[in-house]
């Protein structure tokens, strides 16, 4: 892979957002590989079509409760290897996480937990916060160049929220979760979004319920991480607000000259 294009969706349901044209999305806008997460599928529930698209490789990381969590890969390219566990079981069972291995980089693909439901929940998110830091501070000691994507389940900063005030007590902006970002940040991530776009009202994600997205009162949770030791191979980074089908939208980037 030289130049590469890469999209992260949360899907809120893989079948059904199937039915919303998910197929003709990513045979148009064809990304070299795109991650997936709350596919709410295990992969053997899941129909042939959904598995064998045309020029993809499909992966897929199962969740032992049915109609939750679960993530996917398509990819135009084989990885060196394919990981769906971390090595802990409390954070295994879910179906949380990819991790492919291709010869130029590591990819994360990860639908981090959302501690809204309970103080239970959000202990267990920010478990899950540190264990995923221990675990990528490790490649960075080698080296290892590292993307990481997907739906963190917190807006990192004011600029990333539509109504901060109004949340500052609530799961998904509450400063515990910020600063992990932070720590994230600091330990040699680059948020690649805000690399190139500083500008507010950019949002992944806006409640179905009170028909948020009419009026863009929305969060940006999903992104896009690289390793500092790929910033030179940054292209680009976007948002594409204008594809339906979930109450996310993709989030992508483009690197070059990746060896």
């Amino acid at each position: 892979m030289k130049n590469i294009r890469l999209l992260s969706w949360n899907v809120n349901g893989l079948r059904s957002v199937a039915k919303k044209g998910f197929i003709d999305f990513l045979e148009k806008d064809s990304p070299d590989i795109l991650c997936i997460q709350e596919t709410k599928a295990r992969e053997e529930d899941l129909p042939k079509e959904l598995k064998e698209i045309s020029n993809y490789y499909s992966y897929f990381s199962s969740p032992e409760r049915k109609g939750y969590s679960g993530v996917g890969v398509y990819s135009k390219e084989i990885p060196m290897s394919v990981k769906t566990r971390f090595g802990i079981s409390k954070f295994d069972v879910e179906g949380r996480a990819l991790i492919l291995e291709y010869p130029s980089f590591i990819l994360f693909n990860i639908y981090f937990p959302n501690g809204k439901m309970s103080p239970e929940r959000l202990n267990y998110k920010m478990e899950f916060y540190s264990m995923f830091l221990d675990y990528v501070k490790d490649l960075l000691a080698k080296d290892k160049k590292i993307i990481i994507c997907g739906d963190v389940n917190t807006a990192h900063k004011e600029i990333d929220i539509a109504r901060p005030k109004e949340n500052e007590k609530i799961s998904g902006f509450l400063p515990e979760e910020r600063a992990w970002i932070d720590k994230f940040i600091e330990s040699g991530f680059i948020d690649t979004f805000r690399y190139f776009n500083k500008e507010p009202n950019n949002y992944s994600w806006w409640d179905y319920k009170s028909k948020a997205r009419e009026r863009n009162v929305g969060w940006r949770i999903d992104y896009f991480y690289i390793s500092n030791n790929l910033v030179d191979n940054l292209r680009s980074a976007f948002i594409l607000n204008e594809v339906f089908g979930s109450d996310h939208c993709p989030v992508g980037i483009e690197l070059s000259n990746v060896k």
